[in-house]
């Protein structure tokens, strides 16, 4: 997903992007939800939220670090 597409989607959830980097938007996005600012943190590239709107892209950078 690139960062356009997540600016939207902070913009439609009361998220103001900023100049906020997309690693960073998509953690202040998962605050604002009440969920945990975890994304790209899934340790061996396992992730059990499978449900979670950012999952491929978290685990594709999880995966780079």
């Amino acid at each position: 997903m690139n960062l356009a597409t997540v600016r939207y989607i902070a913009q439609n959830k009361g998220v103001t992007p900023g100049s906020l980097c997309k690693q960073e938007l998509i953690r202040t996005i998962q605050i604002n939800e009440g969920n945990a600012p975890c994304f790209a943190t899934a340790e061996e590239g396992f992730c059990r939220e499978v449900e979670c709107h950012w999952h491929e892209d978290c685990l594709r950078r999880s995966r780079r670090r």
